[in-house]
């Protein structure tokens, strides 16, 4: 066991870096600094790997023993998360208790009170536990059993049903900063949506139109779009501030959350009428411009819906277009998240790869048709070669498209050498974690530690945190030049490290987690 007087060495390391003072997230993985710090001095670095390995092997089939080591391993970022589906559904409850919200005794749908005849009080859960039980489930994949109403349906009709019980977004920030910190990530990047109804308006008032180029000047033009620009960035201003009030920030004894950088991503609607898809797309490309809080886009709602599949092609062709127009906005989709029977079999050909070549994705959300894509061994390859991350949501697919353990394509994407980060999608929802994603994929995939280690190195790699990556290469965990002689997360980077993580805040947030690396397998070197 390492001793708990090392909780400071990483917290120097961190500010010796020009990183946010203290220790990385959760103090545990934190307490190891010292034995990497005395390495540091002395030059050698002890290879505690094989150690971590063979401890992993030996408690694999343990689940309580498991669950400690994957609690406790650094997990990079969940690069896939919407916060609406983030926070749980007790959280949600009692925001709709404290709201006055009430509940519809039949299909759990929360609304503005007064409560009328088929309703009640969303605060009766607090004293009635059947009730409760009731609405959580309703609210979200919590024993849910497929019959006439499927996983996938069950899923995302949940979102309707407590929509009016997540308009606090700075305190379910704070509730997911705080979760993100224990489960000893670096860096939160979060899927929201902004001004979506000034957005609808301003497309009403300008009209459609089918050539991007005007349709975008009419859209821009008078500084309509600016003032919804300066609105969505004071929702940030708002939603942070509130944050960090509920994470106690700047005050003893602030959560640790308060140290993860935070990035948001704008949601796309994808259902919605083509103009107003690119009025919410242009958005999002005009606030990454202004503002580095916001570092880009995604398309949301089911990818299969009959909206969505009819404008598929088209909605790539808007953001190929808007690519050429911007620079700063990230462009990462939710594509081939569908399988057999969901969508018809010609919309299984070419998503993923429409999403790549023609929307400029970074990374893919989910993936999970790709074997059904036209040339699927030419994409894998392609995908590898352009290193685009695919964010994979086990627990996700396994309940809403029922792709489960060996049909799932995550072994097929590591063999393709395609770069893949676990993600947990709505983690609220579906009753899942971090630590969960990772335990079934040691479960079911027999990943070692090192893979594991590989995967939470992709995850803060491919993160849209600006700033160069600590690594000398995208994929190649080698780390660049200008650190390639100091001990990777250690207290006294050589000069031209120290400054690489002063400007780069991606390169901080790596450092942080390989001192936290160095810790854990201290931890757990057998």
């Amino acid at each position: 066991m390492i001793p708990s007087r090392s909780f400071v060495a990483i917290g120097l390391a961190v500010a010796v870096a020009g990183g946010m003072a203290g220790a990385g997230p959760g103090a545990r993985a934190a307490t190891a600094g010292a034995v990497h710090e005395g390495a540091a001095r002395d030059g050698a670095v002890r290879d505690t790997v094989p150690q971590v390995e063979a401890y992993l092997d030996g408690i694999r089939h343990e689940p309580g023993r498991l669950r400690e080591f994957v609690s406790d391993l650094p997990k990079g970022a969940d690069l896939h998360t919407h916060l609406s589906g983030a926070v749980s559904t007790e959280f949600l409850l009692r925001s709709a208790g404290r709201d006055g919200l009430c509940v519809d005794t039949t299909s759990f749908v929360a609304s503005a009170p007064p409560c009328v005849t088929g309703q009640r009080p969303a605060h009766d859960a607090t004293t009635d536990p059947h009730f409760a039980d009731d609405i959580v489930r309703a609210w979200s994949m919590r024993g849910f059993t497929p019959g006439t109403e499927s996983g996938h349906d069950h899923f995302f009709a949940a979102f309707g049903k407590f929509g009016a019980a997540s308009s606090h977004k700075g305190e379910m920030l704070a509730a997911f900063a705080s979760e993100a910190a224990a489960e000893h990530e670096f860096t939160l990047e979060v899927m929201l949506s902004r001004q979506s109804g000034a957005v609808q308006e301003l497309v009403k008032k300008v009209g459609a139109g089918t050539n991007l180029a005007q349709l975008r000047d009419r859209l821009l033009a008078d500084g309509a779009m600016a003032k919804i620009v300066s609105a969505a960035r004071a929702d940030a201003d708002a939603d942070i501030a509130q944050m960090r009030t509920g994470l106690r920030c700047g005050r003893k004894g602030a959560d640790p959350g308060c140290r993860l950088p935070l990035r948001f991503l704008l949601q796309v609607t994808r259902t919605a009428a083509p103009e107003v898809v690119f009025g919410q797309m242009l958005l999002g490309f005009e606030l990454a411009e202004a503002d580095k809080r916001y570092v880009g886009v995604n398309l949301v709602a089911p990818e299969d819906n009959p909206v969505a599949l009819r404008d598929y092609r088209l909605h790539m062709r808007m953001l190929g277009y808007l690519r050429g127009v911007y620079s700063k906005a990230h462009i990462t989709l939710h594509a081939g998240e569908l399988a057999p029977g969901l969508a018809p079999p010609a919309d299984l050909r070419f998503h993923i790869r429409d999403a790549v070549e023609t929307g400029h994705a970074e990374r893919i959300g989910h993936g999970v048709d790709v074997s059904g894509e036209d040339d699927p061994d030419g994409l894998l390859a392609e995908l590898a070669h352009k290193h685009v991350l695919i964010e994979i949501a086990l627990t996700s697919n396994c309940q809403i498209l029922k792709v489960c353990g060996a049909q799932h394509p995550f072994m097929t994407y590591r063999k393709a050498g395609v770069p893949v980060a676990l993600v947990t999608d709505d983690e609220g929802i579906e009753h899942t974690d971090m630590t969960n994603e990772y335990i079934r994929a040691i479960t079911d995939y027999g990943l070692r530690y090192t893979e594991l280690r590989t995967l939470a190195r992709a995850a803060l790699d491919h993160s849209f945190l600006q700033g160069r990556s600590l690594w000398k290469a995208p994929d190649d965990h080698t780390p660049a030049p200008e650190c390639a002689g100091s001990p990777l997360g250690g207290t006294t980077p050589v000069p031209a490290c120290r400054a690489l993580l002063k400007r780069s805040a991606k390169a901080r947030a790596e450092w942080r987690q390989e001192a936290a690396f160095t810790a854990f397998e201290d931890r757990y070197d057998g």
